[in-house]
């Protein structure tokens, strides 16, 4: 199903078992208007303050379509549609966020006219990989999880770019793709909208030529141009992979930093505490 949730049968390129790793379609970076890059965070407030409440009801109903999956081998189809469609809206306004697109993101699930759409097909889920899924899903949260810190880190300079040039350049935009389809991926994995681990996050295989009486390539979602989806396939360049190795490593240094300055913090409270206890002793002992 597409983002207008228009169900899609499992098809024997989807991977083992009827396997399909959710797709992101977006067009080619175009031009973008400096001003809303300018208040581009500023704009999207009221965004995201939708996003954090349909966040927390999306919680509370992948808790429920975790039992009913674990009994049923895949989840009721009220629960996949809700759950995909507040995937799809989060990922519109994550993809606004991250500059990737200039128009604004509706204030609806559905709309095939916005220039970002994903693509997932719900289907059948293994019984013991739903069980186990909290930890199966560990090493994707790192990986999900530095990759945001490393691009938050560096995005002030995505900002600055994309506001003197009026246009994100290429090997940023392939970057931050491949995170916006990572994230994708690994929280569609987490709300069982699909059964393939989160992959690819250096982009997919260069495609080869198509033959004769080769099938065409998958079409992009609808309601996108007909220029076609720039991430279907994605394919990084050099520039984009180093930029998407700076990520992970400033994330891993983010953390890192994060970390020391929580344990700092409490060794700080300690000593506190204990230089506090020993002023009041010596005071009592002196009296």
């Amino acid at each position: 199903m597409t983002t207008g949730w228009t169900p899609h049968p499992p098809t024997a390129a989807s991977g083992p078992e009827g396997e399909h790793l959710p797709e992101l379609d977006m067009p080619d970076p175009g031009r973008q208007r400096r001003w809303t890059v300018l208040l581009r965070w500023l704009l999207l407030i009221p965004q995201m303050i939708v996003v954090a409440l349909l966040g927390i009801a999306a919680f509370v109903v992948t808790i429920v379509g975790w039992f009913a999956a674990l009994f049923t081998g895949r989840l009721p189809e009220g629960i996949a549609r809700f759950l995909g469609d507040y995937l799809a809206y989060a990922t519109r306004v994550t993809a606004s966020t991250m500059l990737l697109v200039d128009r604004y993101p509706p204030f609806a699930f559905a709309e095939p006219g916005y220039p970002v759409q994903i693509e997932l097909r719900p289907g059948e889920l293994n019984r013991l990989a739903v069980l186990f899924r909290l930890i199966l899903m560990i090493p994707a949260a790192i990986v999900a999880g530095l990759l945001q810190y490393g691009w938050a880190a560096i995005c002030w300079v995505f900002w600055l770019i994309t506001l003197v040039l009026g246009r994100m350049p290429q090997p940023i935009f392939e970057a931050s793709a491949a995170v916006l389809r990572f994230r994708m991926r690994f929280l569609a994995y987490v709300m069982m909208l699909t059964s393939a681990y989160p992959k690819r996050l250096f982009g997919d295989p260069v495609p080869a030529a198509p033959g004769y009486g080769t099938p065409p390539p998958p079409t992009a979602a609808p309601g996108l141009p007909e220029t076609g989806s720039a991430t279907r396939p994605l394919v990084l360049g050099t520039g984009a992979k180093v930029l998407v190795v700076a990520f992970l490593v400033l994330g891993l240094i983010a953390g890192g930093c994060s970390s020391m300055g929580r344990n700092n913090t409490y060794y700080d409270d300690e000593w506190g505490a204990a230089a506090h206890t020993a002023t009041r002793f010596d005071t009592r002992t002196g009296s």
